[in-house]
């Protein structure tokens, strides 16, 4: 049902497909078509949870389809391709120049990637962290995916150390925590913290916000890095409330979510982690829990660059997203995007690696050119804008400044559409429209009964509250009515 908090909830939980109609019809089909230019030398392509087809092309670059052609939209499509960075960071720009149609001046826009090395990396020393773990236990975690999220968690207790301290909270429609406030990883904690794992289950709704409240707001030990890992599939609708909870409470903690199924809610899994200074990691089967956990932790322990920072030639004007670059970790590279005017001259990337400073020197001009790069510097200034609305920007300054980006680069936003017309007429002007839902697939490995059942149980505190209610009414009506019976009869 609609609430104050989600206004929506009935058109963002339509009804599903059955598997077997899915399987029977592919529904809802999608075809994908990837020309992938990497800028470096490809090492590996891989996508875990479709069958693909690669065609090699020059040095760098790779044509990647869909084996089967088209497939039903009920996971994720993940494309994961390495490089051979060898022993320390490496960097590429990709450049576009766009006209401007009010005079003959350029606009010039740019895609930086910083590459994590990908040999001789040496572990740092260990730093004692508080370690806060929160789970996702509502119904529409069904399946495999509090299957994905129990062994996910397992495994972190286990990789904890004697100098860490941690916590589990739990939450669907209510929240449960494992301890009152986070205790030292010793064996018999962390004993008791898997048998607590290992009685979860998935039902009830999905109130996301008094967990992640209580995870921020515990007494916090000064002497520990705090990090909170956050397991969900990320099925909400008040995201925007949830948002503003973490930007008020993070304080100097940081928060690493990993989404869980096949069709996570990408959209809030990732703005949540940049909210909270921390990375997404997406586990879409069991078979990957132990090596996206291990990338993981290897993230947390092992910054490969630090402080980050961007110069351009002096006295060049240019606009860089996102404004605070975050560090580089293993495994998974930073992306800077940057509008300048036409002129020559470098961009210079700096950061701290251990007890010393990388740099690199990437020319603005005779570099790869790459149509789709100014698109992609526009949807990170429209999704910087719309985060600034979240953080207590003026939202009417915002809206406008969006709608002026979107509309120069022809972009869908929360406040541009893009319109089709029909110029050959497929209804009879004279017959009226008709409206229905229309059925979403079922996201792959999910329970029917237990998807279904969620929607129907996700319910705010104070639904519940009338339920009961109305349920304790009932009661009470039936016994005052027994009663007079018996009254009766004696």
């Amino acid at each position: 049902m609609d609430t104050d908090v989600v206004p929506d909830a009935s058109r963002i939980t339509p009804p599903v497909y059955t598997p077997e109609y899915t399987d029977a019809h592919n529904t809802n089909p999608v075809s994908i078509k990837v020309n992938l230019n990497a800028g470096f030398p490809i090492n590996q392509v891989d996508s875990p949870y479709h069958d693909i087809r690669i065609a090699h092309q020059a040095e760098g670059q790779a044509i990647i389809q869909l084996a089967q052609g088209s497939v039903p939209a009920n996971r994720d499509f993940n494309l994961i391709w390495t490089i051979d960075s060898g022993y320390s960071p490496k960097a590429a720009l990709f450049s576009e120049e766009v006209k401007v149609s009010d005079d003959s001046n350029s606009e010039m826009y740019h895609l930086i990637m910083v590459m994590p090395p990908t040999d001789g990396i040496a572990g740092n020393q260990h730093l004692a962290r508080e370690v806060i773990y929160i789970v996702d236990t509502s119904g529409s975690m069904g399946g495999t995916s509090i299957v994905q999220a129990k062994a996910a968690l397992k495994m972190a207790l286990q990789r904890l150390r004697a100098i860490d301290t941690f916590n589990v909270i739990q939450f669907n429609s209510i929240t449960d925590t494992l301890f009152s406030q986070a205790q030292i990883a010793s064996q018999s904690n962390i004993n008791r913290a898997l048998r607590y794992v290992d009685a979860l289950y998935a039902t009830g709704g999905t109130e996301m916000y008094p967990a992640i409240e209580k995870a921020l707001t515990q007494t916090r030990d000064e002497e520990r890095v705090r990090q909170v890992i956050f397991l969900t599939d990320g099925s909400v609708g008040n995201e925007k409330q949830l948002f503003t909870l973490i930007r008020d409470k993070l304080d100097d903690s940081r928060l690493f979510t990993i989404g869980i199924g096949s069709a996570p809610n990408s959209y809030f899994m990732t703005r949540a982690a940049e909210f909270g200074r921390g990375t997404y990691t997406f586990i879409g089967s069991t078979a990957e829990v132990q090596d996206k956990m291990l990338d993981l932790f290897s993230k947390l322990e092992t910054p490969v660059l630090t402080d980050l920072q961007v110069r351009l030639p002096a006295g060049a004007q240019a606009e860089i997203w996102p404004r605070r670059i975050p560090d580089l970790y293993l495994g998974e590279p930073v992306i800077i995007v940057a509008k300048t005017a036409s002129y020559s001259g470098a961009i210079q990337i700096s950061g701290q690696r251990a007890n010393s400073t990388w740099g690199i020197d990437l020319p603005l001009v005779g570099g790869l050119q790459n149509n789709g790069v100014a698109p992609l510097w526009a949807r990170a200034k429209i999704k910087a804008l719309m985060d600034s609305i979240v953080e207590g920007a003026d939202k009417e300054a915002a809206k406008a400044e969006v709608i002026k980006v979107a509309l120069q680069h022809h972009l869908v936003s929360k406040y541009t559409s893009l319109v089709a017309v029909e110029k050959t007429p497929s209804r009879p002007l004279w017959d009226s429209l008709n409206m229905r839902e229309v059925p979403n697939n079922l996201p792959h490995g999910s329970t029917m009964g237990q998807v279904v059942g969620s929607l129907a149980q996700t319910a705010t505190g104070g639904q519940l509250k009338l339920i009961i209610g109305l349920l304790l009414l009932t009661f009470s009506l039936l016994a005052v009515w027994r009663m007079n019976r018996q009254g009766a009869w004696s």
